[in-house]
């Protein structure tokens, strides 16, 4: 267990390294969301004075960063001046969003590259090694924000999918099957968008993962006693290639992510990206550091999982 030890402490040093950064950043970008009220000639200095101080605005950097440490430890994670509510329930609700379509797009990703690297690695050079080539190609070709509009313009044209937003207004009224449906066709366009921007580095990896390993000698001696190809590459094959694409995994974690703040922009998806975007533009400042830092913990639990999956998994680590 040191090793799951030593992983779960670099995380929480990393966590709070990334958390000072975010303060010491945001502390230094100019204007403050109560600078906007002094274009109001109704409202005087003093008030202003008196909500950064009631705030906190005015305290030093590291007196600010301990008051929000409190203010987290108390699950208020600071105070949204934007939305005038602590600000946890507002980031949580955003951040809820935003691993309903990175699960999704994660899941599809994951679905797609695994039987189809496999498939194209047993099959060099052969039909499903150029389909895959060319997938890989044809996606890296074309820039995710050019994807992103092409849908979105799909979506217009169409009508069929809701542009902005994770479900219809009367989804409360709805029955299961209907609130299935509403739900899959305002995910599917921004799901999608995100599939196709992971699916090549996931397939180009599984499919060089496997091609090694079915190279390697003891793949050519399990040929050799007859085993049928399937119980190969699944049973012998696969379990071999597993610790590269483990670790992809919580890699994959970060891209999407990052991506998800250009797609949830695009499609009108009310998630983590979007808030934080906003909350930069509004100079909401504990919104800013709390989006930063969530998504910092969802990139950490991702390659937690990562390893601990390959604790599990490889005895090696286990043994070391």
């Amino acid at each position: 267990m040191p090793y799951l030890v030593r992983r779960v402490l670099y995380s929480i040093f990393l966590l709070l390294g990334v958390s000072v950064l975010t303060f010491v950043f945001v502390d230094l970008a100019p204007g403050q969301f109560f600078d906007e009220m002094r274009l109001d000639p109704r409202i005087s200095e003093a008030t202003i004075a008196g909500l950064r101080s009631q705030y906190g605005l005015d305290l030093p950097l590291p007196a600010k960063y301990l008051q929000w440490l409190r203010s987290v430890a108390k699950g208020e994670c600071g105070f949204s001046f934007a939305y005038n509510s602590p600000a946890a329930p507002i980031v949580w609700q955003r951040a809820q969003n935003t691993l309903l379509l990175t699960g999704t797009a994660t899941l599809a990703a994951w679905l797609i590259a695994i039987p189809f690297g496999i498939w194209s690695a047993a099959k060099p050079r052969r039909a499903p090694d150029l389909l895959a080539a060319g997938t890989i190609s044809t996606l890296l070709a074309i820039p995710e924000l050019v994807l992103g509009l092409l849908l979105l313009l799909l979506a217009v044209r169409s009508g069929y999918f809701p542009v902005g937003g994770v479900v219809a207004l009367d989804f409360s009224q709805m029955n299961f099957w209907s609130k299935s449906s509403d739900l899959a066709r305002h995910i599917f366009l921004p799901g999608l968008c995100l599939t196709a921007g992971l699916l090549p580095l996931l397939l180009s990896h599984v499919r060089a993962s496997m091609t090694e390993v079915l190279e390697s000698p003891f793949i050519q001696a399990t040929r050799g006693h007859g085993i049928p190809l399937r119980r190969l590459l699944l049973r012998h094959a696969l379990p071999a290639a597993a610790n590269p694409l483990i670790s992809l995994f919580g890699f994959s974690l970060g891209i999407l992510l990052s991506s998800s703040l250009v797609v949830e922009g695009i499609f009108g998806w009310p998630g983590l990206g979007q808030l934080l975007i906003e909350a930069i533009l509004q100079r909401d400042f504990y919104v800013v550091v709390d989006a930063a830092v969530l998504a910092t913990v969802f990139l950490i639990s991702g390659n937690l999982l990562a390893d601990t999956l390959l604790y599990v998994m490889d005895p090696r680590i286990r043994i070391d």
